[in-house]
């Protein structure tokens, strides 16, 4: 009997494979396909590869286009030809807007507007998923199966695939112990992992939360910098230790500690994201200069966890009312939200006030 691999395991496979900077294959309904590798990890040695194999496409998304004023006729993605001469470089500095601003000029730009999108579509998704930049290279192919035999790449069927990477995929507890903490020495850590492999979730419980709620609950998106560096660009640090000092004082509730890094871009992207508000854009700006949303988080993830956890109804530790909305629309109760103010600094005040009138943060 042969061990195969779940539709979950290859499309875990073919991330890691994007990562590493491997094409993965992406079959269409009819046996075609194409060829798809992430734009940020593309050398030249492997476009030599793919030029040969066709016409190269460079999928970006329409807010990317929107930097480099190239069309989006596909409505949420541009799919741009790539010039005759253009090497990895051309193509890296097309999806990496670092050197935007000293280097404006990229094009001209020429958007395809004829053909369907769907599996450059996917391929944005999939270099998302695998927190790399949203961009991709792309090149068809008339037999998906066949060319990834013949070089032994992960081959996706595109419409289970996209559903899959789009799926809220259950979380399983793995461990847990007792861990006092300054906030409450009546503590306990849970770790959670999904199914499919991806980054695992924590939940901090203090005390003893009465279940179904409403439980006194913060949902904390995981923020290195600030979390663990003390930084003084945002206000997660000090959220997250005002969170828990409210529940230690109260006696109970439960952090979710969700690992979706910078608004769910990734530390990496993030990073990159700083670079350009040192250039002077906002949160916001800089975001969409990357190619990414507003904010690419997940709150189903908080949601799943409460309900693993037997929480049905919450006080709901936040200024954010996207996630009040989240949860209620998941079926968790929020019975009341709660501020979570901190104070300013010279370094976060324009990120609070970002927050404030982009986001609807109600600070």
């Amino acid at each position: 009997m042969r061990l195969l691999p779940t539709l979950t395991e290859l499309v875990a496979r073919g991330q890691a494979d994007l990562r590493m900077g491997l094409p993965v294959v992406l079959a269409d309904d009819r046996g075609g396909g194409v060829l798809a590798i992430a734009a940020e990890v593309l050398g030249d040695a492997r476009l030599a590869e793919l030029r040969a194999r066709g016409a190269v496409v460079l999928a970006i998304t329409a807010w990317r286009a929107a930097t480099l004023k190239a069309r989006a006729y596909d409505g949420d993605l541009a799919r741009l030809t790539l010039p005759g001469g253009a090497d990895a470089a051309w193509v890296r500095a097309i999806a990496d807007p670092a050197d935007d601003l000293r280097v404006p000029m990229k094009g001209p730009l020429h958007s395809l507007r004829d053909g369907p999108a769907g599996l450059h579509r996917l391929a944005l998704l999939l270099a998302k998923s695998a927190a790399l930049l949203p961009a991709a290279v792309v090149v068809p192919v008339a037999d998906a199966r066949a060319e990834a035999t013949a070089l032994n790449l992960t081959l996706l069927s595109a419409a289970a695939a996209a559903a899959d990477v789009q799926a809220q995929h259950p979380l399983a507890p793995v461990a847990a112990a007792h861990l006092p903490l300054q906030a409450s020495e009546d503590a306990k850590l849970h770790i959670f992992r999904p199914e499919d492999g991806g980054v695992e979730h924590y939940a901090i419980e203090i005390g003893r939360p009465p279940r179904p709620g409403p439980v006194l609950v913060r949902l904390h998106s995981a923020c290195f910098t600030g979390d663990v560096l003390g930084s003084l660009k945002c206000d997660c640090g000090a959220q997250l230790h005002g969170a828990l000092a409210r529940m230690g004082t109260a006696g109970a509730g439960i952090l979710l500690y969700l690992n979706q890094e910078g608004r769910g871009i990734g530390l990496a992207n993030k990073m990159r994201a700083y670079a350009l508000q040192d250039q002077g854009f906002d949160t916001v700006e800089a975001n969409h200069r990357l190619g990414f949303e507003d904010d690419e988080r997940d709150f189903r993830t908080g949601a799943g966890l409460l309900r693993r956890m037997g929480i049905r109804s919450v006080q709901l530790l936040t200024n954010n009312p996207r996630k009040v909305r989240m949860m209620q629309a998941e079926g968790v109760e929020v019975a009341a939200r709660v501020p979570l103010i901190t104070a300013a600094n010279r370094h976060n005040a324009q990120y609070l006030q970002v927050k404030r009138r982009k986001s609807g943060h109600l600070l």
